[in-house]
């Protein structure tokens, strides 16, 4: 003999099948034609294929910087100084990761350096807290590193009277991956 419960749960799911049931039936009767997707390959019947190429193309990100030519091979972090751009490479020559960087007002000369010291966090010459240093050169007793702000800030650009950093700033997310990739002794490339 079944329990009260189970006949009132069992008269529960019924009557919501039976409002799903209407509903749909309402819903397909109120639609006014065939449904069509709202992206993808099918076009209307007034629309011209060019029109929607350009819509298909405003729609994808733009392709990554590729890595710069003359940037050596192997496991490396590419520094253009032109570009304001640093490139981690895997040992395959691929680029794991882009991203933009705000210079120092000291810049290294192209080159290939080694990482030569890191810290998880310190304050910068300009006086604010930044965290995954990685520092790869020195340029007239200034060293040269990239590091992250712990507030999220990037420094202002340097007028005649600003004084001389080495701190090459990206955001906390790409000083994050730096981090984790650019282990003492990996190269550091930096290209014009």
């Amino acid at each position: 003999m079944p329990s009260k419960s189970s006949t009132i749960v069992t008269g529960l799911t019924v009557a919501a099948l039976v409002a799903i049931g209407l509903l749909g039936f309402q819903a397909s009767a109120s639609a006014s034609g065939p449904l069509t997707p709202v992206r993808g390959s099918v076009r209307t019947a007034d629309e011209k294929p060019a029109a929607r190429d350009q819509h298909d193309k405003k729609d994808k990100p733009p392709a990554p910087a590729p890595v710069p030519a003359q940037s050596g091979s192997g496991k490396r972090v590419v520094y253009a100084l032109g570009a304001k751009r640093v490139w981690l490479v895997g040992a395959d020559g691929a680029a794991q990761r882009t991203f933009a960087v705000a210079p120092s007002t000291v810049s290294p000369v192209p080159g290939t350096y080694p990482v030569s010291s890191r810290s998880v966090s310190v304050t910068g010459s300009d006086g604010v807290a930044i965290e995954h240093v990685v520092r790869f050169a020195s340029v007239d007793g200034v060293v040269v590193g990239f590091s992250a702000a712990v507030d999220g800030s990037t420094p202002a650009p340097g007028g005649a009277n600003a004084k001389k950093t080495g701190g090459i700033r990206e955001s906390r997310e790409d000083g994050a991956a730096l981090w984790d990739f650019a282990v003492r002794g990996v190269k550091i490339v930096v290209v014009p």
